[in-house]
């Protein structure tokens, strides 16, 4: 469990190493704080208002973003250790045992995520000049140059931080910290045992082996396949860049974010926002363009489009990645007796549930809110506000529409080229031989019955030889 959190940290450390934020300050304080807030923690920035002539409740700046570069690199390490040891104890895993070793993972994350609250507090003299920002293009945002928005989320903020010319300071929120880790924790374990195909389950939970497993599991390797792109995408901006660190910081800290928040937008999930002021330049184009001219009506594919047409390439991306969604589910479930339109129905109606349950969380974990009322970030932010929400009612419906369709026509997919099951795994983990013998078989060999009466004019076993023949006319036989 202590590599999850080192693994978060490294992460944090990194990325704000490589966006320069160590320049101003001490990089562990801002290292525990990031990792706190990618574990669903909070974190309360303040200001050295006198230095602007704000004063009251002027002096107010919030801003509630999860780098979920951070998150994800603990959520992997946590699910490979905890589901590792489950699987040392065979397939006798009882609910008891479950339980106790859930409940452990539990207490010891929250022992140490209290330690990183408590580390995670500093006040940082922040000065723009000494780090060369003005001699960037358009005024030495340190993610500006990252391609489709990618680095225009969590780690512009944090960049941004870096180029203030201010006392600024930060405390972890002690309390709501510690509950949202313990709901991150649970959840990070619970996707685990359902997304794992290979780790026993008790008896009371054996069903959801074959029922969910395929489909949950096939949903999240897509998603971590679409990050593994993002994170691509970033390397290749990088190579001809003349700042490579900062995309490469960007891309740790936020390319979750970036492309989570593409996957709902692209199935046709309305996104409602409100940009004011100097906030706007931190949305991902053309969605800054969209909320920056005020508009009163949801941003949706169709209203993007108007204003940059390569948006319906992002529908294009979606369509493949949830059609490989429905393969894999097709490839990982048991065919069983069904028929080609039974099996296809089957796969339809599980990734749509899957699907429909994971666009709300992606649309929850992609929410941007920042209200400023302090020149913290780089800029004069006063009055400036910012707030991206997906609609996750209508996100639910539509997940289950793609899921249904992208699960029906990947089963048939798979049943017509003959790898529907093909990947199918046992409860213990093995891949079932449908070729093996059957072990309630009586002998070690039993023979199917035959089609026809035995002939002795046809078959040769059944031929005498010569010698042990009846001599003609003897009119018996030996």
């Amino acid at each position: 469990m202590s590599w999850a959190l080192i693994g978060m940290a490294g992460v944090a450390a990194l990325g704000l190493h490589l966006l320069g934020a160590d320049a101003a300050g001490s990089l562990g304080p801002m290292t525990a704080a990031a990792v706190v807030l990618g574990a669903g923690g909070s974190v309360t920035p303040s200001g050295d208002v006198s230095a602007f002539g704000l004063d009251g409740a002027e002096a107010t700046t919030a801003i509630e973003v999860t780098p979920l570069g951070v998150g994800l690199a603990g959520a992997l390490l946590l699910a490979f250790f905890f589901l590792r040891s489950l699987r040392a104890l065979g397939v006798d895993v009882t609910a008891r045992e479950l339980a106790a070793r859930a409940g452990a993972v539990a207490v010891l994350f929250l022992a140490m995520l209290a330690g990183l609250a408590w580390a995670g507090h500093d006040v940082i003299t922040l000065d723009g000049a000494s780090l060369g920002l003005d001699e960037l293009p358009g005024g030495g945002g340190l993610t500006d140059d990252l391609p489709g928005g990618l680095g225009d989320l969590l780690p512009d903020r944090l960049g941004d931080l870096a180029e203030a010319e201010a006392a600024v300071g930060f405390t972890v929120n002690t309390g709501p910290s510690l509950l949202g880790g313990l709901v991150w924790v649970l959840g990070v374990l619970a996707i685990a045992l359902l997304a794992s195909r290979r780790t026993a389950l008790p008896a009371a939970l054996s069903s959801l082996h074959t029922v969910v497993r395929p489909a949950v599991s096939a949903l999240v390797t897509v998603l971590l396949v679409a990050v593994a792109a993002g994170l691509a995408a970033a390397a290749y901006a990088a190579v001809g860049d003349d700042h490579p660190g900062r995309i490469a910081g960007a891309a740790l800290l936020g390319a979750p974010n970036g492309v989570w928040l593409a996957v709902p937008l692209g199935m046709f999930v309305p996104w409602e926002g409100k940009a004011t002021g100097a906030l706007t330049e931190v949305l991902p184009a053309p969605l800054d363009e969209f909320f920056r001219v005020g508009a009163d009506e949801p941003a949706t594919i169709g209203r993007l489009a108007s204003l940059d047409g390569r948006v319906w390439l992002l529908v294009v991306a979606v369509a493949v990645m949830m059609l490989f969604a429905g393969v894999l589910t097709a490839v990982r479930t048991p065919v069983g007796p069904l028929s080609a339109a039974g099996f296809a129905g089957r796969c339809a109606v599980r990734l749509g549930a899957a699907t429909a349950l994971a666009v709300p969380l992606l649309i929850q974990l992609t929410t941007v809110t920042a209200d400023a009322s302090l020149s913290v970030l780089g800029f004069d932010a006063f009055g400036a506000g910012l707030s991206l929400q997906g609609q996750a009612g209508l996100g639910v419906l539509l997940g289950a529409a793609w899921g249904l369709g992208a699960g029906g026509l990947g089963g048939l997919l798979a049943y017509g080229t003959g790898a529907a099951g093909g990947r199918a795994v046992s409860v213990g983990g093995a891949v079932p031989d449908l070729d093996a013998p059957d072990p309630d078989a009586s002998g070690p060999y039993d023979p199917a019955p035959p089609f026809r009466p035995a002939n002795p004019h046809t078959n040769p076993y059944l031929q005498l030889p010569d010698d042990f023949r009846d001599p003609p006319g003897s009119g018996g036989g030996r």
